[in-house]
């Protein structure tokens, strides 16, 4: 028999990830996590995040690394990556 693959909110997501919400949200405008965004909110399998965190850390460089700490940050936009 196929078990079910239980679908979570962002707010079960992060708490089962342990992580902020704005990096619950990067990972998933980087592509890291796969989610369905679900009203003003956002949908995602158990078994994506057991993907993701099996998958280990990337190499990636932190998002904003170089700005001064008094600096506004914020996420890129798409026009960033034309």
């Amino acid at each position: 028999m196929m078990r079910s693959d239980s679908v979570l909110t962002s707010d079960e997501a992060i708490q089962y990830l342990r992580i902020s919400k704005p990096t619950f949200l990067k990972y998933i405008r980087l592509g890291r996590i796969k989610a369905i965004k679900a009203g003003k909110g956002w949908r995602v399998l158990h078994s994506e995040l057991y993907r993701f965190l099996k998958e280990g850390p990337s190499n990636e460089a932190p998002i904003n690394a170089d700005l001064n700490e008094d600096e506004n940050i914020g996420y890129p936009n798409k026009k960033d990556f034309d």
